[in-house]
Formats: structure tokens, C-alpha cells, sequence
């Protein structure tokens, strides 16, 4: 626990290269819209202006940035991220979804970078402020993702370029952050068809709902 106060409409999607994030942030955007609800849905790095050109910095660059410079480029812009979108967008009672938030940094920057996760911590209380009430885990073997990253063509990313011990540093993070915050943290099982997965996610939500209203 990181002593971060959670806000209840703002969920996030994690998980390693090729586990489907956009079909279900796509399912929950229509589940919740159904519903009558205004959503926003965002993508980290990234986000705003400011936000996306250090996206572009941190992944697109032709200098590759110390374990250190990448981390703290994750934070500012997701610092920028929070105040300029998500925070407005929560003040007006909109849900936000977002493709990757911090836990995203635990594991790459933490679990396979090997930076200290205290220090990831302390940037999450003070440049940040908040965290997903409800974080879905789209956990997929490291071979099955490779697979559907060359079929999806196109140019591999420099993150994406990383060998495969990192990859695997990082999904054990990511499980080893659902293990500790079961609460908050649902894992689903992104091997299988996407629209059981899709599926699985609105189900999660649903319940993440009902269990709001109950409390």
C-alpha cells in the first residue's frame, strides 16, 4: 500500500505488449456509456499535448535515456496527464479510463529496470496524487504476446525492442502488485479470445459497481 487515496471512477488497464488493452478499454467505454455515463478514455504516456511529445521522447528517440531519465520522464508526463485531463474530467463526474497509469511504472521502471520501488512510490504520492479504484490486469505469456506483436506489423517501439528477461521482470511485478492489492487489482486472463476477455472486463466492472453501491 502506497498511502495514495484511490478515486472509484477511474479505471486502468495493464499488461505486457500485446494483451489486448484497446478491445476492453473499448467494451468498458460502451458498458458504461450504456449506462448513461460520460467517459474519457486516455492512454499513458500520453494524454495531452505536453504529455504525448514526451511519449515520443521516450519511445522514439534515437538516444536511449538512463533507467533513472526514463522513469522520471514517465512521471512528468504523468503528472502533466492528471492535471490537465484527468483530474477535470473526474471533477465532472466523468469516468476515466486509461491505457496503462502507474502501476505500469512498478513494473517496467521497477520490476525491469530494477529501479527502487520507494522511490517510484514517492513520486506516485507527490507528482500524482491518486490512484485507479479499479485496475484490470490483461495478464498473457511473454510468447503469446511476441506473437501478436508481429502480427500486428508495423515498427516496433524502443520499449517494445527490449529482450525478453525484461519482459518477464515486469509480468512477475505486475502479479506481484495484483497479489498484494487484490482489492483493487482484478487479473484476467488475456490468452484468451477477445471478446471473452472483453467479456471477463465488463463482468469486473460490473461487479466493482455493485459492490460500490453496496458499500
Amino acid at each position: 500500500m502506497t498511502g495514495v487515496p484511490m478515486h472509484p471512477r477511474l479505471i486502468s488497464l495493464e499488461g505486457g505488449e500485446g494483451a489486448g488493452k484497446s478491445t476492453v478499454i473499448a467494451a468498458l467505454q460502451a458498458e458504461l456509456e450504456a449506462g448513461g455515463d460520460s467517459v474519457v478514455c486516455t492512454r499513458e504516456p500520453g494524454g495531452t499535448p505536453l504529455a504525448e511529445s514526451i511519449r515520443a521522447l521516450l519511445l522514439d528517440s534515437g538516444e536511449t535515456p538512463t533507467a533513472q531519465a526514463e522513469l522520471l520522464l514517465m512521471f512528468a508526463a504523468r503528472a502533466q496527464h492528471v492535471h490537465a485531463l484527468i483530474r477535470p474530467a473526474l471533477e465532472r463526474g466523468a469516468w476515466v479510463i486509461s491505457d496503462r497509469f502507474t502501476d505500469s511504472s512498478y513494473a517496467y521502471q521497477g520490476g525491469g529496470r530494477g529501479l527502487d520501488r520507494d522511490w517510484i512510490a514517492a513520486l506516485e504520492r507527490e507528482a500524482v496524487g491518486l490512484q485507479p479504484g479499479l485496475t484490470l490486469l490483461l495478464d498473457l505469456p511473454l510468447d503469446a504476446g511476441r506473437a501478436r506483436l508481429q502480427g500486428r506489423g508495423g515498427r516496433p517501439d524502443r520499449i517494445e525492442c527490449e529482450q525478453d528477461d525484461f519482459f518477464l521482470r515486469a509480468r512477475e511485478a505486475y502479479r506481484a502488485r495484483a497479489a498484494a492489492e487484490p482489492h483493487r487489482i482484478r487479473v484476467l486472463d488475456a490468452g484468451l479470445a477477445q471478446a471473452a476477455v472483453a467479456a471477463e472486463a465488463v463482468a469486473a466492472l460490473r461487479n466493482y459497481r455493485q459492490a460500490q453501491e453496496a458499500g
